[in-house]
């Protein structure tokens, strides 16, 4: 193997090393013996020029590596020039494992009897024992050794009887190392304890002991003593063949992928009881087929490869390995194995060529094929699973796998089922996945947007069927079942259950940590929502142009006005961005960094401006209720205004890009164009600012009505108290939008992923623009005056008598409340729609 190069340079493979296997923290000795070479020489490691350091000590051609480690594994190179070409030598160096010794302690009885143990090591090495004699004679081998202990009455009659002695390397060169041996200590007692076990020895209770693995498992067991004088033990053994393709993984290039592949299905087909029954070398073989699938990104993967792959997946999804996926998903530090499994699988068969494939194993069939036109088959080893895709244009391939046996694999856990806990859901037919390509290096699964499939039920006996997708970045990215993007569609056919799946991104997203797909009814809210309220928007931007010169006629009023203008504006900007956003990257496909990256930035920046303005008109009104007849000039407010209202959004999220780009943890890796939240939490920059002032809001809209109320009970003539609720539910009704008071339902979805606060939040918010053009704006008598005032100027030549007789306009414009507030002998109005004193019916009134 070796490294490309250009077509002028010249490479062979030499024999750089001469001393043949190197062990860890030897030192390495290569040489640079060509006759071709005269002249400097320089040393490469993977390509990278090596210099001279503690760690590479170079003499022209010799090169000397210090203390090797495995990492230090990889091709090296002397490097020349022979006739002005470059000339190189190359060797691919590979370092042994550590051994890895494995060997326990025992404490056993003291009566005549023989005791047999054992000891293992990495099967690069040979192993024996320091003192043959003590274990019935000499014993050398690969792998594992044992002990026929024997224990002798005679030597503990007075006291305990203590043997030590090592099970070491054979090789005498690394002797000297650490690692080289482990003692065993062996201890006969007359004491009298809790347990007593032929494979861990004597042990008190609570007393914890380690063992080595059976015969041809590579790791240990614990085991604990427990009341009753049992060991209950937790193995965390490995079959050794597959241990030793994991250490051979760890170097893997891509050109042994497909020989890997293949031994790796041969281990498993040949051991099928022993990997079943293993819950540790069923997670090593994930291990594995995640290194295969990670390694197969720059490769194209053909029949032969991907039919071994299978065969593999066949062993460790069968029924035999149920009851260990079980204790695999049960475990809080295995939990996302199952996940991992399937994401590698997609993730691999999304390598395969460009050409048509039919691949049935024991209980999974792959199919890919052209599509053209709309995609309609039935798949699976016994067609039990019907898929209907419509046309989509761009998509040139599609590619299906029925994992038949995967109820076996993958837990029933989603946001509201534990997969600890014991439940009466289960998976009833059988895991599809279905990966569309335009090339072999573009996958664009979420090109698709609308999916129907039919399933064939497993259990005829069970009710309340479910369509439910495989959430990978569910649970802080363990992994689960979601519903929601999916619905249940009518059949006529017994034993059958019909799905359809739509996925794109909705608004709740913005509050939400749960990125996945949305409902049809949510997608809806979402985009009919968004796009009312910018339409409702634009048409309040118009109106504060129309009525700008009437309505701001002094500081209140003209302060107002600014925060309306500026709340609908950020709002509208935000929600262009938000719609941009939601075009850039569908559920299921990696996130471009930089179009994300730059429409997170603007939606953050903007939907912050929103919330800070809104917080600045929460602050006027609180300011002219308490401060009545106090005063701040214009510019004092106008400065307090942009910088709490763009200053502080642009501070926060400039702050945001700064922590969290560089990791590349600004946006998600998938899915959706907005803050990340699995990785860096970055989404807490928006929620915790926008729910903080949504909190303030609130509390200074009870002070206000409180205020209003007090003064209403105070006044001389009081109004009546049907008149004085309706007051109260219209001023709720006017400050809830201006004050962004229904984001507050983002807390809801933001710790859970339930549909229905998903629509309440979604319905309510997306809405925003139309409220403040309904509430802020059109409900305003004041601003409906001068706006009928302004449009009857432009027809003044013909209604010149109207525009010139002002009394009944005034008088028919009254409300109860503007009359009201003439009853108030505390009440001083500025004419604009907010008043400067007491009465905050008034206030609400025209808010």
């Amino acid at each position: 193997m070796g490294y490309a190069a250009s077509s002028i340079n010249e490479r062979k493979e030499g024999k750089l090393n001469t001393q043949g296997n190197i062990f860890p923290l030897q030192n390495m000795d290569l040489l640079c013996n060509d006759d071709k070479i005269v002249g400097s020489i320089t040393w490469t490691k993977d390509g990278k020029a090596l210099t001279n350091s503690q760690k590479y000590i170079i003499h022209n051609n010799s090169l000397t590596v210090k203390n090797m480690e495995p990492s230090d594994s990889g091709q090296y190179a002397c490097n020349s020039n022979v006739d002005s070409v470059p000339y190189v030598v190359w060797q691919d160096i590979k370092v042994q494992p550590y051994p890895d010794i494995q060997v326990s302690n025992y404490t056993l009885k003291c009566e005549d009897m023989t005791f047999n143990f054992k000891c293992c090591a990495d099967s690069s090495y040979s192993i024996q024992w320091s003192d043959s004699s003590l274990c019935g004679g000499s014993i050398q081998a690969m792998r594992c050794i044992t002990c026929n202990y024997a224990v002798i009455t005679q030597k503990c009659l007075s006291t305990d009887y203590k043997d030590q002695f090592y099970c070491q390397l054979s090789n005498k060169d690394l002797s000297g190392f650490q690692y080289s041996s482990k003692a065993v200590q062996m201890i006969t007692t007359r004491t009298t304890y809790a347990c007593t076990d032929n494979s861990f020895g004597l042990g008190k209770v609570g007393e914890s002991k380690t063992i080595s693995c059976p015969v041809n498992m590579t790791g240990y067991i614990i085991g604990t003593c427990q009341e009753g004088g049992k060991w209950t033990n937790v193995s965390y053994c490995v079959l050794s063949v597959i241990q030793d393709l994991k250490i051979r993984a760890q170097n893997l290039a891509p050109v042994e992928l497909p020989q890997f592949v293949a031994n790796l299905s041969s281990v498993a087909l040949n051991n099928p009881s022993a990997i079943t029954n293993s819950p540790f070398t069923v997670l090593t073989i994930v291990d594995l087929v995640t290194e295969i699938a990670n390694v197969s990104q720059s490769l194209i993967i053909n029949q032969t490869i991907m039919t071994n792959f299978l065969s593999t997946l066949d062993v460790i999804a069968s029924q035999g390995a149920k009851s260990t996926w079980t204790t695999l998903n049960s475990n809080s530090t295995n939990k996302r194995a199952s996940s991992d499994l399937l994401k590698s699988i997609e993730s691999f068969a999304s390598r395969l060529s460009n050409n048509t494939f039919d691949i049935n194993s024991s209980s999974i069939q792959l199919q890919k094929s052209n599509f053209t036109q709309s995609f309609i088959g039935t798949f699976g080893i016994n067609l039990t699973t019907h898929i209907d895709i419509p046309y989509t244009s761009g998509l040139t391939f599609i590619t299906t796998i029925v994992l038949t046996t995967f109820d076996n694999v993958l837990p029933v856990r989603s946001a509201t089922i534990n997969d600890s806990v014991p439940t009466n859901v289960v998976i009833n037919g059988a895991v599809t996945a279905v990966i569309v390509n335009d090339t072999v290096n573009s996958t664009v699964s979420s090109g698709i947007q609308n999916i129907s499939l039919i399933f064939d039920e497993n259990q005829t006996t069970l009710s309340n069927p479910q369509c439910v997708f495989w959430n990978f970045n569910l649970l802080d990215g363990i992994g689960g079942w979601d519903s929601t993007g999916c619905e249940v569609s009518p059949l006529n056919q017994a034993d059958k259950v019909g799905c359809t799946c739509n996925h794109t991104t909705s608004f709740s997203i913005l509050m939400s940590p749960y990125i996945n797909v949305e409902n049809l009814v949510l997608t809806f809210i979402t985009y009919i929502g968004v796009g009312i309220s910018m339409v409702s928007l634009v048409l309040c931007l118009i109106i504060e142009g129309i009525i700008w010169k009437p309505m701001t006629r002094n500081e209140t009023s003209y302060m107002r006005h600014v925060s309306i203008i500026n709340i609908a504006l950020s709002l509208l900007i935000a929600d262009i961005c938000f719609i941009i956003a939601a075009n850039i990257v569908n559920y299921g496909e990696p996130t471009p960094v930089g179009p994300c990256s730059a429409a997170t930035f603007f939606m953050h920046f903007f939907y912050l401006a929103l919330f800070f303005w809104m917080l600045f008109s929460a602050l006027l009104l609180f300011y002219r209720t308490i401060m009545v007849f106090s005063g701040v000039s214009k510019c004092t407010m106008m400065i307090i205004a942009f910088t709490l209202g763009y200053g502080a959004p642009l501070l926060i999220a400039v702050i945001t890009v700064a922590v969290t780009a560089g990791g590349g943890g600004y946006v998600p890796k998938q899915n959706a164009c907005w803050l990340n939240w699995d990785q860096t939490k970055a989404l807490l920059a928006f929620v915790i600012p926008a729910l903080t002032i949504v909190a303030i809001n609130f509390l200074i809209m009870i002070v206000v009505l409180y205020k209003m109320l007090r003064r209403g009970i105070g006044a001389t003539t009081q109004p009546d108290e049907t008149h004085a609720i309706l007051v109260i539910a219209r001023c709720v009704a006017i400050l809830t939008p201006l004050f962004g008071l229904t984001w507050g339902f983002g807390i809801g979805t933001l710790v859970s992923p339930a549909l229905g606060i998903q629509i309440v939040f979604a319905l309510f918010n997306s809405l925003q623009g139309f409220f403040i053009l309904l509430f802020g704006t059109l409900l305003d008598s004041k601003i409906r005056e001068a706006l009928a005032g302004r449009l009857r100027l432009v027809n003044i030549s013909s209604n010149r008598t109207r525009s010139t007789s002002t009394g009944p306009s005034s008088s028919s414009g009254l409300t109860f409340l503007q009359r009201f507030r003439r009853r108030n002998v505390y009440h001083m109005s500025d004419g604009s729609g907010f008043t400067a004193a007491s009465s905050n019916s008034d206030t609400f009134a025209n808010a």
